[in-house]
C-alpha cells in the first residue's frame, strides 16, 4: 500500500493508474477507523479496479466548543487496517496541505438548505466544512467512484446534491449501516461513551424501530409520532436534538410517501450520536 502525505505524490500515483485504463474508487474518513469504514472499503473495491482513502481530521466541520483537538488520531492502526484490505493508496495531509491559505480565508463549498437543516441547523458550519473537505479531496483523487456511510444520511444527500450542481462525473455510492449485535450503529464517537452510556446507546436505534413499525401499521400523523419519540429517548436518558420523518431527499413528508427515512440526533453525556431508519411502506 503506497501512504502518500503530499499533493505531487498522490497526483503521480493517479496519473500513472488513468493511464493504464484503471478505474478509482475513493472513501474519506477521518480516520479512527471501524468495521463500518472497512465496509466502504470492501465495496469500493467491488467497484473499482484502485481503491484510495484518504485520513484527515478536517477542522472545517468542527464547531468551536466541539471535540476536534480531542477526536481521536490512530494512523498506525488504521493503515494496518487499510493495508489488510489491499487499499492502493491512503492519502494522509496535514492541515497546511490541504488548507494552503488561513481557514477564514478559504474557498468554500455551501450547499443550501440541505445543509441548514436538522444536523445542519443544530451545528452551523459543519456541512459547510464537509462539502468544502470533500469537493478539494475530489479535485485531488479524482475518482470515478466515492463511497459513503448511509449513517450519515444527511451528508450523503448533501454531496450528491454537491457532484451533480457541480457537474462531477462521480458515482456516489451510499453503503448500508454497520451495527453492533445490540443495534448501535457504528461510530467513531462510540469510544467517548461511559459503561453506562455504552449500556444506554442502543436505545436509539430502538426507538427508530418503533417508530418505523407504526409507519407501516398505517400511522400518518408524522409529528405524533416524533413527539412519541423524543418522550422515548428521554425516559432511557437521552438529550434529544431532534427526530424527524422526511422523503429521502429529507423533503418533508405527505400521508401517501411510499419511502420514508427516520432521522434523529441525540446527547448520552458530553457524546452525540446519529442514526437513521429506512421505511418502505406499500
Amino acid at each position: 500500500m503506497f501512504q502518500s502525505d503530499s499533493i505531487e505524490s498522490l497526483r503521480d500515483r493517479i496519473v500513472t493508474w488513468r493511464a493504464a485504463g484503471a478505474r478509482i474508487g475513493f472513501v474519506p474518513t477521518m480516520g479512527n477507523l471501524h468495521a463500518g469504514h472497512l465496509r466502504l472499503i470492501e465495496v469500493a473495491r467491488e467497484h473499482c479496479d484502485r481503491v484510495v482513502a484518504s485520513i484527515f481530521v478536517n477542522p472545517l466541520q468542527f464547531g468551536p466548543n466541539e471535540d476536534f483537538a480531542r477526536y481521536p488520531r490512530t494512523q498506525a492502526a488504521d493503515c494496518a487496517a487499510l493495508e489488510g484490505l489491499n487499499t492502493d493508496l491512503v492519502f494522509m495531509p496535514d492541515v497546511a496541505t490541504m488548507y494552503p491559505h488561513p481557514l477564514e480565508q478559504l474557498t468554500r463549498v455551501h450547499v443550501p438548505l440541505l445543509g441548514e437543516i436538522l444536523d445542519g441547523a443544530h451545528r452551523p458550519g459543519h456541512f459547510e466544512g464537509v462539502s468544502t473537505v470533500v469537493a478539494r479531496l475530489f479535485n485531488l483523487v479524482q475518482p470515478d467512484v466515492a463511497v459513503f456511510g448511509e449513517k450519515d444520511w444527511q451528508q450523503l444527500a448533501i454531496i450528491r446534491r454537491m457532484v451533480v450542481d457541480l457537474g462531477w462525473p462521480i458515482d456516489i455510492i451510499g453503503v448500508t449501516t454497520v451495527r453492533e449485535p445490540d443495534g448501535l450503529a457504528l461510530s467513531s464517537r462510540n469510544g467517548y461513551l461511559s459503561a453506562e452510556e455504552r449500556a444506554q446507546a442502543p436505545g436509539l436505534a430502538r426507538v427508530l424501530d418503533v417508530m418505523a413499525e407504526r409507519l407501516r401499521l398505517g400511522e400518518r400523523d408524522f409529528a405524533t409520532i416524533e413527539r412519541m419519540a423524543v418522550e422515548k429517548l428521554a425516559a432511557a436518558g437521552f438529550r434529544t436534538d431532534y427526530v424527524s420523518i422526511r422523503r429521502l431527499d429529507l423533503q418533508l413528508p405527505v400521508p401517501s410517501d411510499v419511502q420514508l427515512i427516520i432521522l434523529a440526533a441525540g446527547w448520552l453525556g458530553t457524546t452525540r450520536l446519529i442514526d437513521n431508519r429506512l421505511v418502505s411502506l406499500s
